[in-house]
């Protein structure tokens, strides 16, 4: 198991440490502030609630997460150190000369700046060659983005070192093909915010009208496009060439103001926040990142569905993840995950339909097992569902691991019955029974499937005819077993 030590326990901080911990690392904090083990522990609750729904499959169990007294103690024989100290150069300078002087042997350390370029982090320390910008977004245990700078001097190894260890937690590392200023993404930022300050200061809109301009309109856009994939379809059928030509002269025209930066009075800054206040609070922060947690979840599983984005990293992650069942004599697991933020009801529990989509994905992943995949699909066959019985039994909440057990009762000629049972832990949460038809998709109508699908199926429900009845098999509506 790898171990990455965090220097630096605020908010970036802790998303790293989550991130981290979360994808199985263990994980060593070093920050003097007596408020940090709180803060992470905040961080962490918060992180621990909505990351594990994003995979629709089983995370590795977590890390072990442990406050160092010392910056040596958290350094020293780790894989990874991630600094996100306050933006001063001389405090970044100093942390990076101590994490140098304690570690054992050179290992790669990135910063969370967005502002310095790592040439200006490098200089000074013991071996500059180790230094790169590792710039993450908030929240980091969600966001996949993360920019990764090279100075001259980094050793090409520890670029694609930390390339490997990133991908390996889930995220994407863009790598900035040369230092500069604010690096990619925050130039953005840094232009909208500047426009932003102008439209409040000048009266045009208050705070809470462009957020509302982000969020009703481009915003939605950018986060499945972008910006110039989204300019491309903007340009219809003649696509960019189109675009540029009609929309380009408007570069020249004297809208924008976002080469000037309005002076920072007290007057601005008063009027930003009393704006801000009365647009958003009436939320506790701790609220306001869970209601934006459970959108950014919910976006980014929408995405999921449509294989596109950050939903397609999300996909690939999975299927990474996935892996084949070692013993098929034995009941076999074929769903385990994290009950997603979206799954659940006003009452905080799984709601009725979600059971029936897990125990449809089981259904779907015993069918893989035996062969019926998406290329036999493809080829004109597959089994459809003709009976479903549900049992709820205990009650489950977002971020439960659940797990799936799936028993063949019955696989032979065009039928396969199949019993299901969901756990947490060794809590029985739920059952499903499910009589499924292999049907020709030609003709529509019921077929035998193909040979070595019917081996396979036959085999496994003789194994699993060796197995106990399950306990409510059989069971029909009202009735007690």
């Amino acid at each position: 198991m790898a171990t990455a030590a965090i220097i630096g326990g605020g908010v970036i901080g802790g998303g790293w440490a989550a991130r981290f911990l979360l994808n199985g690392w263990d994980v060593r904090v070093f920050d003097p502030d007596p408020e940090a083990e709180r803060k992470i522990g905040e961080v962490l609750a918060n992180a621990r609630r909505a990351l594990p729904g994003l995979s629709d499959q089983a995370m590795p169990e977590e890390g072990t997460l442990s406050f160092c007294e010392t910056l040596e103690d958290a350094v020293n024989g780790v894989q990874w150190v991630q600094e996100s100290v306050s933006e001063r150069l001389e405090l970044k300078h100093k942390v990076f000369r101590q994490i140098q002087d304690h570690e054992a042997g050179s290992v790669p350390i990135g910063s969370s700046t967005s502002g310095f370029k790592p040439s200006e982090l490098a200089e000074g320390a013991r071996d500059p060659e180790a230094i790169m910008v590792t710039h993450p977004f908030n929240p980091v245990y969600l966001l996949p983005l993360v920019e990764i700078v090279a100075h001259p001097g980094t050793a090409p190894g520890f670029v694609e070192d930390a390339k490997e260890m990133l991908s390996g937690i889930g995220m994407y590392p863009l790598i900035v093909r040369q230092e500069i200023d604010a690096h990619i993404a925050d130039r953005f930022l840094e232009a909208v915010w500047r426009e932003a300050l102008w439209l409040v200061k000048d009266g045009v809109a208050t705070t809470e009208e462009i957020d509302n301009a982000i969020r009703y309109g481009f915003g939605i856009r950018w986060a499945q496009m972008g910006l110039f994939e989204t300019y491309r379809v903007a340009g219809g059928e003649a696509g960019m060439k189109h675009f540029m030509a009609q929309f380009g002269p408007a570069l020249k025209w004297p809208w924008t103001k976002l080469m000037d930066v309005p002076e920072f009075t007290d007057e601005l800054v008063d009027l930003i926040a009393g704006q801000s206040d009365a647009q958003s609070g009436a939320y506790s922060i701790r609220e306001l990142e869970r209601i934006r947690d459970n959108n950014l979840v919910a976006m980014m599983r929408a995405l999921k569905a449509q294989d596109w984005g950050a939903g397609a990293l999300l996909n690939k992650a999975d299927a990474a993840r996935k892996s084949d069942p070692e013993d098929l004599k034995q009941k076999i697991v074929t769903v385990a995950r994290a009950v997603p933020l979206d799954w659940t009801d006003y009452n905080g529990h799984m709601n009725e339909a979600r059971y029936l989509q897990a125990f449809g994905d089981a259904t779907d992943r015993f069918m893989e097992i035996i062969g019926c995949d998406a290329d036999y699909i493809a080829s004109g066959g597959s089994y459809f569902t003709a009976e479903t019985h549900i049992r709820h039994i205990d009650e489950v909440h977002a971020g439960a691991r659940i797990e799936v057990r799936t028993q063949v009762l019955l696989g032979e000629g065009k039928k396969m019955h199949l019993f299901h049972e969901m756990f947490e832990g060794e809590r029985l949460l739920a059952t499903a029974e499910h009589m499924l038809i292999h049907v020709s998709l030609e003709t529509r109508k019921a077929s035998v499937p193909a040979a070595h699908i019917e081996a396979k199926l036959a085999a496994i429900a003789a194994d699993h005819g060796e197995l106990p009845k399950p306990e409510g098999a059989g069971a029909a509506v009202g009735k007690r077993s």
